[in-house]
């Protein structure tokens, strides 16, 4: 792995915790000579992130569309900065410039972009790594819900196994550099459909 993209929110949380655990991804990423590819904002766990892992000497990439690129005060101190014309070439840039994922806490957004990137993967369109940083069990409940949809058939027990959790950055970082994606031979299982 080269580079990890990390999702997440552009406000800081209520629970100081999460702005600790975005500086402390971004300081291992940059410590493990990894590079940070994430959505350009400096504000937020955003710009938290960002702001630790080029503290600590860390390639850091910023992709942001033109019409959030004001408006969520974009980082001016970016190894790079990419500015594209939508949502959506913001989410296939970053994809293409990253070797694994991060989910960080973060509201609708970071949602929206952790899925697509787990659906990709189980439709077979990357074969990449993507893990959830689990801040003060913030994101129990989505784990929980996913296990839930394995139990009510709505998610295959190898899907499933596509979405790795991690309480500490280190630990999330060694699943991700040690994960090889299983083998998916249908999403769609026509016996039941």
């Amino acid at each position: 792995m080269k580079r990890i993209c990390v999702f997440c929110g552009s406000s800081p949380g209520h629970d100081p915790r999460y702005l600790e655990a975005a500086r402390a991804m971004g300081r291992t990423i940059a410590r493990r000579g990894l590079g940070l590819v994430y959505g350009g904002g400096s504000v937020g766990l955003m710009g938290a992130v960002a702001d630790a892992a080029l503290a600590s000497g860390g390639e850091v990439v910023g992709v942001i569309p033109q019409v959030l690129q004001i408006r969520e005060l974009a980082h001016k101190k970016l190894s790079t900065l990419h500015v594209v014309g939508s949502m959506h070439e913001r989410k296939a840039l970053m994809a293409e410039l990253s070797d694994g994922f991060v989910a960080l806490p973060g509201g609708m957004g970071t949602l929206e972009e952790l899925s697509e990137v787990l659906t990709w993967a189980q439709l077979g369109l990357h074969a990449r790594p993507v893990g959830l940083l689990d801040v003060a069990g913030y994101y129990q409940p989505l784990a929980e819900f996913f296990d839930r949809a394995v139990g009510a058939g709505f998610l295959r027990p190898a899907h499933r196994a596509l979405l790795l959790v991690g309480h500490e950055p280190a630990a999330l970082l060694d699943q991700l550099a040690a994960w090889r994606g299983p083998v998916l031979e249908r999403v769609i299982d026509r016996a039941s459909s």
